[in-house]
Formats: C-alpha cells, sequence, structure tokens
C-alpha cells in the first residue's frame, strides 16, 4: 500500500512564496520512480507543473520555469515544490502524484493503474 501526503499549502501574497512536500509511505519507497506536481485552478483543466524522473531528470511547465524547483530527499522520501516569486495565476489545488511520467502529462495521458495521489493542497496567491 502506498501513501502520499501532501502538506506546506496555503495563501501568499503575489511575490511570495511556499513550498509544498509530499511524503511517500508504502511500497514505492523500494524502488525509483516517477513523480510530479501537478495543479488544477477552479474552472480550468488540470495541468503538469513539474515532473522528476526515476534518473533523477526534472522538467517543468513553461508557465513556471525559473520561479519553481522540484526536487526530492531520497533518504527521508519527500518530494518537495519550492514555489518563488508566485503570481495570481499560481492560485491552484496542487497534488503530487508517484508512478506517474512527466512524458504521460504533456502527451496527456491517464495515470496508470499503479499510480499513487497525494490528498492535493490549496495554495492561493493574492495580488
Amino acid at each position: 500500500q502506498v501513501h502520499l501526503v501532501e502538506s506546506g499549502g496555503g495563501s501568499v501574497e503575489a511575490g511570495g512564496s511556499l513550498r509544498l512536500s509530499c511524503a511517500v509511505s508504502g511500497s514505492y519507497v523500494a524502488r525509483n520512480y516517477c513523480m510530479v506536481w501537478l495543479r488544477q485552478a477552479r474552472g480550468k483543466k488540470r495541468e503538469g507543473v513539474a515532473g522528476l524522473d526515476s534518473d533523477g531528470t526534472t522538467f517543468y511547465a513553461d508557465s513556471v520555469k525559473g520561479r519553481f524547483t522540484i526536487s526530492k530527499d531520497k533518504a527521508k522520501n519527500i518530494l518537495y515544490l519550492e514555489m518563488n516569486r508566485l503570481k495570481p495565476e499560481d492560485t491552484a489545488m496542487y497534488s503530487c502524484a508517484a508512478d506517474f511520467c512527466w512524458w504521460a502529462v504533456v502527451a496527456g495521458l491517464p495515470a496508470g493503474d499503479t499510480a499513487s495521489w497525494g490528498q492535493g493542497t490549496q495554495d492561493t496567491v493574492s495580488s
């Protein structure tokens, strides 16, 4: 059984920063896997924000390049999303997913049966 628990969301003013965490436990711990951060703003489709492949390669949506950083603490099995210079348009529900790769997100494919999801965290950026 796999569990992803997110934390770190909240409200911030434009230009501020937030760091999201996604703690992974369960059967994923013992193997390498892709992970992604996605977000869904009210009334909009879910979109990929950042991805981390099993070989450590990182990917970013154009809208967040240079502002967001995805990383993973392998020892603690925690995925992070450092978000800087936040904008009101970054307001969304952010979710992490494991065993769901960036290439699949970009291709618009659904997550496979082995993927797991965090509970989501709402981030609000005020102007």
